[in-house]
């Protein structure tokens, strides 16, 4: 296996919290900020096994990973007592994990995300599977002392043919505790970096090397299906298309034309190459551009279409930017709203964690009813199977389905976008 880590014998640290940590942890909540740590017995490093006691009694409260370069300083593995974090340990969580996508890999899917970080016990840990090649992403260095141990145990599972390893931004930058690179390929080979797979029987195809995140989005998988099943026959506009998700089952599916909108030409090409890979009758159209600017662009020239997707990039990063997400989403709720035909559907989603469901779907249906056009909630959904939720942060996926009925111009609506 290509590794090259500098660092791989983690020390135990014996750890107390304050009592708002300690209260944090028995709601087995995944994260322990560096002001909740009362007492430490020595200097941790990443990946030091840090076992918290309790203030009362001294008793075994949980295990978790020590993190040095993070406000978040211990991610935690198990709560409780009885715990030993061994080659047995990790083995369990990970075949657990993928008992959870069984009746996914029933479908004619052959992707899926197989570790969903916190949510399947691996904080800063994402592992997709495209097809025959396994790509790890890691976001902290606390796996560097385990990860050979988790890359053998993942590849048994998947049974995947190759491995890459994805780093965030920050590991790249962690050169003294390791000398990772980038889409490096950890076991296998790989002949080509764009690799093909199928998506309840829509092909697409991910770049594991260069690729946004791990090379694809897979949390939409059930709202592109259904989108695709609800599109046949009709004019589709996919607003932030990427790589042509929502367009291309659209498409598939025997929808009429589709218009795939984004800022980015390189991601409308692969949304076109994407479509390429399917057989369909559809014209495929795009545009590339500003999607707010495009959109009253649209507007103006009066232009409706049966089914609108607005599936915008994530507008709340921190806490401070949440007021301006809001406004957004509701700027791309009326934008939207202006272009759905007569008894067309409107399909809303947003992938921002701090706005919560709630409000996104307040925000919705508050600009819906003041657009004056009569409309039914379809539906609201959340993450697809291999994305399951143990913990509140870990929410962040969320999808209004709305049937409009009459459509009718508002040329003063737009004047505030």
């Amino acid at each position: 296996m290509n590794l090259k880590i500098l660092h791989t014998s983690p020390q135990i640290l014996a750890v107390k919290l304050n009592a708002a940590g300690e209260r944090s942890l028995r709601k087995q909540h995944p994260w322990i900020f560096s002001e909740s740590i009362q007492k430490i017995n020595k200097e941790g490093n990443a990946g030091d096994i840090a076992v918290i006691f309790s203030q009362n009694g001294n008793k075994p409260m949980g295990i978790g990973l020590f993190d040095p370069h993070s406000p978040i300083r211990i991610k935690m593995l198990h709560f409780g007592s009885g715990a030993k974090i061994d080659n047995e340990f990790f083995s369990e969580k990970i075949q657990l994990a993928h008992s959870l996508r069984e009746d996914l890999l029933k479908t004619n899917t052959n992707s899926y995300r197989l570790i969903f970080g916190e949510n399947d016990g691996f904080p800063s840990l994402i592992a997709d599977v495209y097809a025959h090649v396994l790509v790890i992403k890691l976001y902290s260095a606390i796996w560097l002392p385990f990860f050979e141990t988790i890359v053998t145990e993942l590849l048994n599972v998947s049974k995947c043919k190759s491995a890459v390893l994805r780093l965030s931004r920050n590991i790249q930058k962690q050169t003294d505790v390791h000398q990772l690179t980038d889409g490096t390929i950890l076991y296998g080979e790989l002949k080509d970096e764009d690799v093909h797979f199928m998506e309840h029987g829509v092909q697409f195809s991910a770049n594991v090397i260069k690729g946004h995140k791990t090379g694809y989005f897979l949390d939409h998988r059930h709202n592109r299906k259904r989108v695709g099943e609800l599109s046949r026959g009709k004019t589709v506009l996919d607003v932030f298309a990427y790589a042509g998700g929502f367009s291309v089952h659209s498409l598939t599916n025997g929808a009429k034309e589709v218009t795939s909108l984004d800022i980015s030409e390189q991601a409308l090409q692969l949304a076109i190459a994407n479509g390429k890979l399917n057989t369909f009758s559809g014209k495929h159209k795009t545009l590339a551009g500003d999607a707010f600017q495009i959109l009253q662009n649209l507007i103006a020239e009066n232009k409706t279409f049966d089914v609108v997707v607005i599936d915008p990039p994530s507008f709340a990063k921190s806490a401070k930017e949440v007021p301006m997400a809001l406004k957004k989403y509701s700027q791309l709720a009326s934008l939207g709203e202006q272009l759905v035909a007569s008894k067309g559907l409107l399909v809303l989603a947003s992938c921002s964690s701090r706005v919560t469901s709630e409000e996104f779907f307040s925000i919705n249906e508050r600009v819906l009813r003041d657009s004056g056009r009569k409309f039914k909630i379809m539906d609201k959904t959340f993450h697809d199977i291999d994305h399951p939720i143990s913990f509140p942060e870990g929410a962040y996926l969320k999808c209004g389905y709305y049937q409009l009925d009459k459509y009718t111009q508002n040329p003063n609506c737009c004047k505030s976008c």
